[in-house]
């Protein structure tokens, strides 16, 4: 047992060279074998002082992995459009811009790229063409704006573009079904596009450190978004206190009654979509309302003491707008606190205004 233990670990080992944090000026593969090029499925060239991608990083063709991370690197050469097999790309805090990426870059079959921390002022076209990426990284660049053509990455789950300058959202950015976190914070935007709203797999957004003075209405039917950060922005107040309230429908409010009343049924009563419906009943969250609601519910945000120190936005849900918190006039007080920790947890989302 423990030799095969033992031959795996040597199998792994032989997939990865690791010439990082070496001082290297320039990287040749002369010295290593054939076999050790073709099993190669990691390289890691980080922490070194490489100006250019050397060309000899292509004979390494069954390469998944590769870091050139913390260079000096101002172009990456022809040669890595080779590298078929390619998924990761990582090249953070170099000096690269839109013009140091090979023409047939879009040719790769990357899943993830990150050029944090390099001198994009636009995110190169050859990008929007990794039609298998799935985790796009530029932040910390000098982007001004995000391109329509982002669109096209329809695989895309992650973006990151924080720490640029950033003054719009374009609306195309609505058209990627699965992205799940999106991050731009510390930019200059403005506003947000109603169609962000279509971003049915969002569950973190972060705008935090921007100008914006207003969120649309729309936004609040992301009804998987769990984070969404926006402290060091002069929101309005209004805000927070305007929600969406659509009325129940005829079905929900006799669903309401039944609940609500303990009145008995079975299987043997009604049709089982009916009481599987009924099954689907979520309990008011006000300890002083015997409520319940399915689909119609009011959305507001309500913020507590956190450990005495900061006060914590979070949005919940009541089953109607007449079922407020009796404390609602004294944010600050202890029945308040005790009322927000009797909200289950699945049934907030936390907003981070401040």
């Amino acid at each position: 047992m423990e030799s095969h233990e033992g031959a795996a670990a040597a199998a792994a080992r032989d997939c990865v060279l690791d010439f990082s944090r070496l001082s290297l000026n320039t990287f040749s593969a002369n010295n290593i074998s054939e076999d050790r090029k073709r099993d190669t499925r990691q390289l890691f060239l980080n922490y070194n002082q490489l100006s250019s991608l050397p060309s000899s990083v292509s004979l390494f063709y069954n390469l998944e992995i590769l870091d050139i991370s913390n260079n000096g690197l101002t172009d990456i050469c022809e040669g890595i459009t080779r590298l078929t097999k390619l998924k990761t790309l990582l090249a953070k805090n170099n000096r690269l811009d839109e013009f140091s990426l090979p023409k047939e870059f879009g040719s790769l079959q990357l899943e993830v790229l990150n050029f944090s921390g390099n001198r994009f002022e636009e995110i190169p076209l050859q990008c929007t063409k990794l039609m298998r990426l799935q985790s796009l990284s530029i932040g910390g660049n000098r982007l001004k704006s995000i391109p329509a053509e982002i669109e096209h990455l329809t695989s895309l789950e992650m973006l990151y573009l924080g720490g640029n300058l950033i003054s719009d959202i374009p609306p195309e950015l609505a058209h990627l079904p699965y992205l799940t976190y999106l991050v731009l914070c510390d930019n200059r935007i403005q506003s947000v596009p109603p169609q962000l709203a279509r971003l049915h797999s969002l569950r973190s957004l972060s705008l935090h450190n921007n100008l914006l003075t207003y969120l649309p209405r729309e936004i609040l039917s992301l009804v998987h978004l769990q984070e969404l950060s926006l402290r060091g922005n002069p929101l309005v107040v209004r805000f927070v206190k305007e929600m969406i309230y659509d009325p129940p429908s005829l079905l929900e409010l006799a669903g309401r009654t039944i609940k609500s009343r303990n009145i008995p049924y079975s299987p043997y009563d009604m049709p089982y979509n009916l009481v599987r419906y009924l099954d689907l009943a979520s309990k008011c969250p006000n300890p002083k309302c015997a409520g319940v609601y399915f689909d119609s519910c009011v959305r507001q945000i309500k913020f507590i003491d956190f450990c005495g120190k900061y006060r914590l936005p979070l949005m919940h849900y009541l089953c109607s707008p007449e079922c407020t918190s009796p404390c609602s006039s004294n944010p600050q007080s202890d029945a308040e606190s005790e009322e927000e920790n009797s909200v289950p947890a699945d049934r907030l989302q936390r907003v981070l205004l401040g």
